[in-house]
């Protein structure tokens, strides 16, 4: 039976649905470690703030901030290794680097990327719909 997966993802969070025939899905929801701002007391103590150490402490975040995305996207990788289809979709550009490392990685040249969409922040319920009108679009059709 074929494996057909999709993504909603976005910076926080992935949630995976996995349809594994007709009635059978799994959910699975991968939270992400990825920090999304910067915090300096700039406001404070002005004088202890030099314009070097400013600009450091944003380089260490954003190589930082670039390591925990990938670990957050290897993450998701491997639970969708086995799939034989997969759709993904989600409001940010973080779907695009999935799609990009999805690429990248030989041992997922079998998967057939369908689609990379953009969508809006769903519900749980919204987006396993989603996945299901995806791969069956006259699923919810009368």
């Amino acid at each position: 039976m074929e494996k057909q997966v999709g993504i909603w993802i976005d910076s926080k969070k992935a949630i995976i649905v996995t349809l594994d025939g007709r009635k059978e899905e799994k959910i699975t929801e991968i939270d992400s470690e990825v920090e999304n701002s910067v915090y300096h007391n700039r406001e404070s103590n002005k004088g202890t703030f030099s314009g070097s150490h400013h600009s450091n402490s944003e380089t260490k975040f954003d190589n930082r901030k670039k390591e925990e995305l990938n670990y957050f996207l290897k993450s998701v990788m491997s639970y969708i290794k086995e799939s034989d289809y997969l759709y993904v979709f989600g409001p940010a550009e973080t779907k695009i680097k999935l799609k990009k490392k999805i690429r990248d990685e030989k041992s997922f040249d079998r998967i057939k990327l369908k689609a990379v969409e953009t969508a809006d922040s769903l519900t749980l319920n919204e987006i396993v719909a989603k996945v299901k009108d995806f791969y069956n679009p006259l699923h919810h059709k009368n």
